[in-house]
């Protein structure tokens, strides 16, 4: 993108119609950016996008593709300065029993994408990268120059596609990109149009905690209570999604600017599963059941960045707390205690 097109710029957003590009979206197109969505609809759904244009006013042009099928994505990367790139599949669960499934549509869905970029002249990319990268954390906050020790194949192929973007960087001194490692997102769009829609029982903890509270699903259960942080239950950074679709524009804005960067998105504070529960309670007015369950394998007891980097490099901060996030998403639940 170069500097004179500011936020005049047409973006091309892979994965838009999900829980985070979605709402990525919204924030792009308040900031000026034109919009171009390519998602292959297999976590999302077509409603988004008409919520989408409802709540931008903005004519979104949209693709169903797969990225994997780099001939399509070549044919629309006309016209486009920039691209952020979400699409990708995220469940660890999921990617510990289908590793093959994540790093050919992680990894392959990304070389095709790169290769697409490069023969259509495209050098600036925003790629949705995440706090898994770094395993069992050694210390806290977590910086960004931490070992890098991913635990499933889905971390690890975020990993590979980092290590990927740095070598087209260096291959390529016109080429740019920003890595930014997202710690926990919740909340939802403060309209209540849109927000985080799980296929089958969430394996994140809000979408879990809202459904328990439409009484979608009898109880929370909550995975070990023995952790050594100051209630038992494990503390991640939580951190709402629309800070977060903030800090692609600020990585954005960056980029037209500067070279390369890799950084944390997060609040740079903890909050416990119980913290975040009694939250959620005040947010909706109701009781939320709590079961416990033994711990499960992999699960760190404190996660949380250190967000400095973010802060002095791309003058982005997080500004909205948990109490926030917990009323969003019970607003966007309770309108849409379905989903879409």
């Amino acid at each position: 993108m170069s500097e004179g097109k500011g936020a005049t710029a047409t973006v091309l957003v892979t994965g838009g119609l999900g829980y985070i590009g979605s709402h990525t979206c919204t924030v792009l197109a308040e900031s000026g950016y034109r919009l171009v969505v390519v998602d292959n609809l297999s976590n999302s759904k077509p409603e988004v996008l008409e919520r989408l244009r409802e709540l931008t006013g903005a004519g979104i042009a949209f693709h169903k593709l797969d990225l994997r099928e780099r001939a399509a994505i070549e044919g629309i990367l006309p016209g486009i300065d920039c691209v952020v790139h979400f699409a990708g599949l995220k469940a660890v669960g999921e990617s510990v029993e289908n590793p093959l499934l994540y790093y050919d549509n992680n990894v392959g869905g990304t070389i095709a994408l790169l290769e697409a970029m490069a023969a259509r002249g495209v050098k600036s990319l925003v790629f949705s990268s995440s706090a898994t990268v770094y395993g069992d954390p050694e210390r806290l906050p977590i910086p960004e120059g931490h070992a890098l020790r991913p635990m499933n194949p889905y971390g690890k192929s975020k990993l590979m596609i980092e290590h990927l973007l740095a070598d087209c960087a260096a291959a390529d001194p016109a080429f740019r990109y920003a890595a930014l490692r997202y710690f926990n997102p919740i909340g939802a769009h403060p309209s209540g149009r849109i927000g985080e829609d799980p296929r089958g029982i969430p394996n994140n903890l809000l979408p879990f905690v809202a459904q328990v509270a439409v009484k979608k699903l009898p109880a929370l259960r909550v995975f070990g209570k023995d952790y050594k942080t100051a209630d038992g239950t494990g503390v991640r950074d939580y951190i709402h999604v629309m800070d977060l679709a903030r800090g692609h524009v600020a990585a954005l804005r960056f980029l037209s600017k500067n070279k390369s960067i890799t950084c944390n998105l997060g609040t740079g504070r903890g909050y416990s599963v119980l913290e975040v529960v009694k939250a959620f309670e005040r947010a909706c007015g109701r009781k939320v059941p709590v079961e416990f369950a033994a711990r499960r394998p992999g699960d760190a007891a404190a996660s949380y960045a250190d967000a400095s980097l973010a802060a002095k490099k791309l003058g982005w901060k997080a500004k909205l707390d948990i109490d926030a996030m917990c009323r969003d998403v019970w607003r966007w639940q309770s309108q849409n205690p379905d989903g879409y």
